[in-house]
């Protein structure tokens, strides 16, 4: 089942936290420029998945490999653990991580289940940060889908399981403002004002950051895959991070596919 909900309209928080999806000949959206966005609650979306009530290690190796594992937090806030049992390392709050925290789930991808506790990767800087969170706090579900990010060859391709959905061209970070390599997630889905703007229809917020840029547009720099009013940008390093599609694509992912939110992202090292 997929449900795409549209949000109340939010002020250029769209600035978004994107980081590096504008070129610097267009700039950031403006200030006071409204949006609005769509969240996608990964209980309700995905292939093959569903709610699991009693997350253990035994319901992990009882799927397939393919399988994705996403953890809904029940709550705007999360308290995160070195280890199981450990010490506390960070509170994740929602209002922290998300344009409209109290209308979008907060959503960790997770790496693996130890009994009563989830080992998760971290929507915050340094990029590929984990920790341990209780199976108290959040509710599991699984999805098939996952998206691959080719650096070297340009290309994204969607999947769910071992069939392949899409695969597209894409722009991609410079040199000076590459797109990071790593394990990421999409955190939420935003719908700009302008679908023939520079962000396209839509743009999905991962959980990664830019590696060189602290901040963009009075935001946290986060990377973005997203459409563009630029068809000139695919097969080329021209962004200051972010990836992006063509419209057409990125509208078929988000209304047609319908990743839930948590889906995991693969980009190339």
């Amino acid at each position: 089942m997929r449900r795409i909900v549209a949000l109340s309209a939010v002020s250029s928080a769209l600035a978004l936290a994107l980081a590096g999806c504008t070129p610097a000949s267009e700039g950031a959206p403006s200030p006071g420029a409204s949006s609005t966005v769509a969240s996608q609650p990964a209980v309700t979306a995905g292939a093959g998945g569903g709610e699991t009530s009693d997350p253990t290690t035994t319901v992990v190796e009882a799927q397939e490999p393919t399988t994705a594992y996403i953890a809904r937090a029940k709550s705007q806030t999360v308290e995160v653990l070195t280890e199981p049992d450990g010490d506390g390392q960070i509170t994740i709050r929602a209002d922290a991580v998300l344009t409209v925290p109290d209308q979008t789930p907060l959503v960790f991808l997770v790496d693996q289940i130890q009994g009563s506790w989830v080992h998760v990767y971290l929507p915050v800087r340094p990029n590929g940060s984990m920790g341990w969170v209780a199976a108290d706090d959040v509710v599991l579900s699984a999805t098939d889908y996952r998206v691959d990010i080719a650096l070297s060859e340009f290309e994204l391709t969607v999947w769910d399981g071992e069939d392949k959905v899409l695969s597209t061209e894409i722009g991609l970070g410079t040199e000076d403002l590459p797109t990071p390599g790593g394990t990421y997630y999409i955190r939420e889905l935003v719908q700009p004002p302008n679908p023939d703007g520079a962000y396209g229809p839509y743009a999905y917020g991962l959980s990664g950051y830019s590696p060189v840029l602290d901040e963009f547009a009075g935001g946290e720099a986060i990377i973005g895959i997203h459409g563009t009013n630029d068809p000139d940008s695919f097969g080329k390093a021209v962004s200051h991070g972010c990836i992006r599609l063509p419209n057409d694509v990125i509208t078929e992912i988000v209304e047609q596919v319908g990743l839930p939110l948590g889906t995991p992202v693969y980009i190339e090292e």
